[in-house]
């Protein structure tokens, strides 16, 4: 077994041997799914148009990659858990949205990004890498509408599968992602060796 952390899924048999072999639980997280067709696209509308006032809800261009890396950097060590759900802060290059790589953002009068979510797309599935809000920003639900709108354009492409996660540490994210239509589908846990 590894000397350093290991993820795994809460109801893996080796998590019983572990914790009795002197492991610990250090972090846990979860795991959820949207399937297209049971969506509540009035719901997700709704939510998108409650935080128009804050700015443009949208999918960002390439001219947005500079206030989103500012964003990013902004923000850079407020997520919580462990290493299953550790943020890679952004390059030039994985901010600049792409056919697979996708985001939509809440753009300010001024062009800067109060909150954004990125979308790894693969056929007919799509994977949140994470949402983000401005500190100055957060609890007013622009972390639910920028994931209600990017589901909303995906359904439309038709993109039938939707997977969401984050820590347990984050209850606020747990219940946007619910609010969303999005069920918690696994837990895991990363987990210590003795000292």
């Amino acid at each position: 077994m590894s000397h350093g952390p290991v993820v795994l899924r809460a109801d893996d048999a080796r998590v019983a041997g572990l914790l009795a072999g002197g492991w610990r639980v250090v972090a846990e997280s979860w795991a959820a799914e949207l399937i297209a067709e049971r969506a509540e696209l009035e719901r997700l509308e709704r939510l998108v148009r409650g935080a128009s006032a804050w700015g443009e809800v949208r999918e960002i261009a390439a001219s947005d990659v500079v206030a989103v890396l500012a964003l990013d950097a902004a923000t850079a060590g407020d997520y919580p858990g462990g290493v299953a759900t550790r943020h890679e802060p952004l390059t030039r290059e994985r901010a600049r949205p792409t056919a697979t790589r996708r985001a939509w953002a809440i753009v300010g009068g001024t062009g800067e990004v109060h909150a954004v979510t990125y979308v790894d797309v693969n056929g007919t599935c799509g994977e949140t890498d994470f949402t983000v809000v401005a500190r100055a920003r957060r609890g007013r639900g622009l972390g639910t509408a920028v994931k209600a709108v990017s589901v909303l354009a995906l359904v439309d492409e038709g993109v039938e599968v939707l997977r969401t996660g984050g820590s347990a540490e984050n209850p606020a994210s747990l219940a946007a992602n619910t609010r969303l239509g999005y069920r918690v589908d696994e837990r895991w846990v990363t987990l210590a060796p003795p000292a």
